[in-house]
């Protein structure tokens, strides 16, 4: 029986895509304990892009060159993933709270020259936007989040059926090494079961964005600290945000994919509107990895979102 996982399978079936961030630059800033990797091109409002699990900053390559012809584009890779560094952790996983990780993107673009931004994100990236925007709520103009709500909200709001279709949730909060030591086992293979299991399969990933989330993903401190992220999650993340109630201010759009599991088990913007006062957005015809798989209708819904409160 074919193995539909079988990462040689997958790989030498993706397309090369024709560009991979040409024009962008590449290098690490110092942010206090460690050093974040950035991609970097373009001029104009800064515009942070922060990725999901168990991804890099390469998850933007097909938006971000036209986002760089209007705005200083900045790709980071989060704390504990791709190139950026990896954190010892403690007992609250408090170094992975998305807290901590915020800081370290405020701190990234204060550096850069940048008290006041824009931010796109997906998946864990955008639970760290949306505590970087609650916390420092002065360096946000406006963000827009792809294929997530609330942490909290959705922990709340759970059923057996998200838990099916999120188990992997329920699976990396496990006490360590029980997680780390399985996905270690075979980390080729579970990332293409966790990432290609969706309903675009294998389809949204270019050759060259395959082969820097493996070489990222084979690493045993890149799998334990995005398990720490995840174990961040349920405890002191949540914690955060209900000690914090107030609501977001700035503008905040939703996308999310119609064929992915947040569209099947959640009202994406009544969750929204429990955390911010101003959201709109809508479903994307799309599964979980929008920004790879449906570039083209990401940039149609960011773009004028972006101008419009570029100078907010």
């Amino acid at each position: 029986m074919t193995d539909p996982f079988d990462p040689e399978t997958i790989c030498a079936a993706a397309p090369v895509a024709p560009s991979f961030f040409d024009g962008f630059s590449e290098r690490f800033v110092p942010v206090g304990d460690g050093e974040i990797f950035i991609r970097q091109a373009g001029s104009g409002p800064p515009l942070l892009l922060l990725h999901g699990y168990p991804q890099t900053s390469a998850m933007w390559h097909r938006v971000a060159p036209r986002l760089a012809q209007e705005f200083t584009v900045i790709a980071a890779d989060l704390r504990g993933y791709g190139r950026s560094f990896k954190p010892e952790t403690d007992a609250d996983h408090s170094p992975y709270s998305k807290r901590a990780m915020a800081g370290d993107m405020v701190t990234l673009m204060r550096a850069l020259g940048h008290d006041r931004f824009l931010i796109g994100a997906h998946d864990r990236g955008a639970r760290v936007a949306h505590r970087l925007a609650a916390d420092h709520p002065d360096a946000v103009r406006a963000l827009s989040v792809l294929d997530i709500a609330p942490t909290r909200e959705m922990y709340a709001h759970a059923t057996s059926d998200f838990a099916r279709a999120y188990w992997h949730w329920y699976w990396l909060i496990q006490p360590a090494p029980f997680p780390e030591k399985l996905i270690s086992a075979d980390p080729d293979w579970f990332w293409c079961k966790k990432c290609c299991s969706g309903s675009a399969g294998p389809t949204p990933f270019a050759r060259q964005a395959f082969d820097e989330y493996l070489a990222a993903f084979r690493d045993p401190a890149t799998i334990h600290a995005s398990c720490e992220d995840y174990r961040a999650a349920i405890g002191i993340d949540i914690a955060h945000d209900t000690a914090d109630e107030a609501k977001l201010t700035m503008p905040l759009l939703a996308l999310w994919g119609a064929n992915g599991a947040i569209a099947a088990h959640f009202d994406c913007l009544a969750l929204w509107r429990k955390r911010a006062e101003i959201v709109s957005g809508h479903a994307l015809p799309g599964g979980h990895y929008l920004a790879e798989e449906i570039p083209d209708r990401v940039l149609d819904a960011w773009l004028p979102f972006l101008r419009d409160h570029a100078n907010r």
